[in-house]
């Protein structure tokens, strides 16, 4: 009975999918009718329209806002219109959401023992670091020195909790940035935050204030997550 339900669902959402780009009933950032009246349309109940919506917001097609309702993506225009295949764009997607989740996990206490490990030294090259991926994301927010500079300033702060292990993260970094650039939605709003969070970040590293380094570490990716509108369950 469950398999059977989780089918509806899936096939519920190739219709809502096909509605949308084959067929364009619903354009894109439109907002979708209510769930009844669209439970009704397709014949369905709610519970398996609910289900199908978690499963097309997942693959970046559908975004729900809460307390505004289920929107078709915005930037989902650009990716039809240059002949990307969906099931691409939902994989980076959903590896880019993956990515943010583990180094949400790890990074902000990361920074914890970095201000209370780091030599001085190591805090300065780190704010030299930080000072020389501020100039990329100003000169060109999504050139290849940005994602050198952005990867190595962050992988200064791993590298100096002085944990062996950590250190193993540091490519994750790079896949991260060059994942988000190459996805290329609303880059100008994620290099403006990531401006603001990096002078935040460089000030309570100075100050050796671990627990506000370990929000403005947080409050980083999680703009981040929030710009890209990654589907995080």
């Amino acid at each position: 009975m469950q398999q059977g339900k989780e089918n509806l669902s899936q096939r519920t959402a190739e219709t809502l999918k096909n509605m949308i780009i084959k067929d364009q009933v619903y354009q894109f950032g439109e907002k979708l009718p209510n769930e009844n009246e669209l439970s009704e349309k397709l014949g369905i109940s709610r519970t398996t329209l609910r289900e199908a919506i978690r499963i097309l917001n997942s693959e970046g097609i559908l975004v729900v806002k809460r307390g505004r309702g289920t929107f078709v993506t915005e930037h989902l225009n650009q990716y039809v219109d240059s002949g990307i295949d969906m099931q691409d764009f939902s994989d980076v997607r959903i590896k880019l959401r993956d990515l943010y989740e583990a180094r949400l996990i790890f990074e902000p206490e990361a920074a914890v023992l970095a201000c209370k490990r780091a030599s001085d030294e190591e805090i300065a090259q780190i704010i030299k670091l930080g000072e020389e991926c501020q100039r990329q994301l100003k000169k060109n927010p999504d050139g290849k020195d940005r994602i050198v500079s952005e990867s190595a300033f962050h992988g200064a702060i791993l590298k100096a909790s002085h944990n062996d292990f950590l250190s193993h993260f540091m490519p994750m970094l790079t896949e991260t940035i060059e994942k988000t650039l190459a996805l290329d939605f609303n880059l100008d709003v994620i290099a403006e935050d990531a401006y603001k969070d990096h002078i935040m970040i460089m000030n309570f590293l100075e100050r050796r204030d671990a627990q506000g380094l370990k929000s403005a570490v947080t409050i980083h990716l999680h703009h981040a997550i929030w710009n890209e509108e990654l589907p995080v369950l």
